[in-house]
């Protein structure tokens, strides 16, 4: 998390990790945005990644969600659907992430890393994207991103495999 801090720092953004759910709301308020991210994904932090997703919902504030590993355990992939019902504004991941978060037949993950090319996984982007009203962004060599019927290639990214 320090990395993606810094990071975020060096071009102007003001980045707070904030996962307490007793101070969730009130960091929403001043937030312009939220990224939920379950790379590091524990029962305590379930209820907080909720609680911040329906905040940003209420304010109107975009969010996005980051599915890391979607597919790897069962407590991960319940853990993602909860919050796709929240409707984020955004989902990004590798291919097999994107394909397993919607459920496609053979889905295979090996954690964080993708075992699909983003092209194998636009059928199921697309279908996330309209099921959920929501942009979706597909990584890898190429990038892809969908809003279910218009699709951009970006071709400067790199295989996460």
């Amino acid at each position: 998390m320090d990395f993606m801090a810094n990071t975020l720092l060096a071009i102007g953004a003001s980045p707070a990790m904030a996962h307490s759910y007793d101070e969730i709301e009130e960091f929403q308020q001043i937030a312009t945005g939220l990224v939920v991210n379950v790379g590091t994904l524990t029962s305590d932090w379930v209820a907080s990644m909720q609680l911040a997703a329906k905040t940003a919902n209420a304010l109107g504030k975009p969010w996005v969600l980051d599915p890391v590993g979607a597919g790897a355990t069962a407590f991960r992939t319940k853990t993602i659907v909860s919050l796709l019902k929240l409707r984020p504004t955004l989902i990004r991941g590798n291919a097999s992430e994107i394909m397993a978060v919607a459920g496609a037949a053979g889905a295979a993950t090996r954690g964080v890393d993708s075992t699909a090319a983003t092209s194998d996984a636009l059928a199921s982007g697309k279908k996330l994207a309209q099921e959920y009203g929501c942009i979706v962004g597909i990584s890898g060599a190429d990038d892809l991103i969908t809003d279910g019927k218009s699709i951009v290639k970006v071709s400067n990214g790199n295989v996460q495999r």
